[in-house]
């Protein structure tokens, strides 16, 4: 379902424009698309950091005109301090189109006991129905042990979506948590080390 986001069009621009209408707590954006001339927007900013926690969100901005548009979100832009939102670039979307979007990849279910789970790579390139963008991608990981592995071919992708990721790139694994190395044994290893060093000077 579309997340609703009331806009207003921009008439004033650069960086003075810009600030004040994030005073205003509004976010400049930018829609474009299919074509036709850019549409300089003025989002809610509550609203819109809402609808931005999914990056693969789908939008319907209405336009005082009365006019409505379908837009995924293309570039987020963020205060590189307090990390709130500064500028969306957007593009259009229609029924029946396909788009190319970065899908988050999640685990399900526990490994065997002492092996844990971990995700090698973040998100998979799919190829998907514009206005049916899937929130993640699942890989279940239940009762898998050490050496498990999947790569981007072996994934179930959701419905009506393509693989544009290298097959070949491994998504997730399970291996067994890495043994540090104990004080105890660190001391042990440097009287040794000690030792073997008296020996040689006494020879």
């Amino acid at each position: 379902m579309a997340e609703k986001l009331n806009v207003d069009l921009r008439e004033d621009f650069g960086k003075g424009a810009s600030r004040r209408l994030r005073a205003e707590s509004r976010i400049p954006a930018v829609l474009y698309g299919h074509g036709e001339a850019p549409l300089h927007l003025s989002l809610p900013g509550h609203d819109t950091a809402l609808a931005a926690r999914n990056p693969n969100a789908l939008l319907e901005l209405s336009v005082p005109d009365g006019t409505k548009h379908l837009a995924l979100i293309k570039e987020i832009q963020r205060h590189p301090l307090k990390r709130s939102l500064t500028h969306l670039d957007l593009i259009t979307v229609r029924k029946g189109e396909k788009v190319e979007v970065e899908i988050p990849v999640i685990l399900t279910g526990e490994p065997v006991a002492p092996a844990a789970a971990f995700v090698d790579l973040q998100t998979l390139t799919l190829l998907v129905d514009a206005l049916h963008v899937p929130e993640h991608v699942e890989i279940d990981v239940e009762g898998a042990e050490d050496g498990f592995q999947v790569f981007a071919g072996d994934v179930t992708l959701p419905k009506d979506s393509e693989l544009i990721s290298d097959v070949e790139l491994l998504v997730a694994s399970v291996a067994l948590p890495r043994v540090e190395e104990t004080e105890d044994e660190e001391s042990e290893g440097a009287a040794e080390s000690e030792d073997t060093q008296e020996s040689a000077e006494e020879e």
